[in-house]
């Protein structure tokens, strides 16, 4: 018989990368420009409440447009491009996702935000698995029990002893696809019993 433990908790760890890009045609300009987005980047965090311990930065990845081969008859605007990540990762999940919504505002000060592609999707952990482990192993070996109490009724029979038990793997993922932050944990218990007429 199977039993079922599912629960729903707050992640308390988020992983938040930033993407920012630039452009020029002259490469001094363009590390200036980084080190000015980066810096109103981190100015913006730390204003709002994150620690400087909590920011971390990339290194700048700079292309070199004119040295690559392809491209044809039609260069770019502009020669070098950059691209740079400023990661925060904290446990004040409620405050990130606060500033996740309004870091579109610096876009007023000239920063080009990129990203949406897997390597920049923002991460919500959980990390307190252990915690509620023991709690959730009873629960489902208890449901388990429970449906195999039913089943030896059912059939006019009497529930022996464990004959043989599996405890499943824990799963975590996200509540739905609006509300990552929100975890579902759940673990399926498998337990087998003797029954006796």
């Amino acid at each position: 018989m199977k039993g079922l433990s599912e629960r729903e908790y707050p992640a308390d760890i988020v992983i938040w990368p930033i993407q920012f890009t630039q452009t020029s045609n002259n490469l001094e300009i363009l590390y200036n420009s980084i080190d000015k987005s980066k810096n109103i980047i981190k100015k913006f965090l730390m204003d709002s409440g994150v620690e400087e311990s909590e920011i971390s930065l990339s290194t700048p990845s700079i292309v070199d447009k004119s040295a690559q081969n392809y491209g044809g008859n039609n260069p770019s605007q502009f020669r070098f491009t950059s691209r740079q990540t400023v990661t925060v990762y904290s446990k004040k999940v409620d405050l990130i996702r606060s500033l996740m919504n309004k870091l579109s505002s610096l876009g007023k000060k000239g920063i080009v935000f990129s990203g949406n592609d897997y390597d920049n999707r923002t991460e919500f952990i959980f990390s307190k698995l252990n915690s509620i482990k023991p709690e959730m192993i009873q629960e489902a070996t208890t449901k388990a029990r429970e449906v195999a109490q039913k089943f030896a009724e059912d059939s006019n029979s009497e529930l022996g002893k464990i004959k043989r038990a599996y405890q499943g793997q824990f799963s975590i993922y996200p509540r739905d696809r609006n509300n990552p932050h929100i975890k579902k944990i759940r673990v399926v218990s498998t337990v087998e019993y003797y029954l006796s007429d």
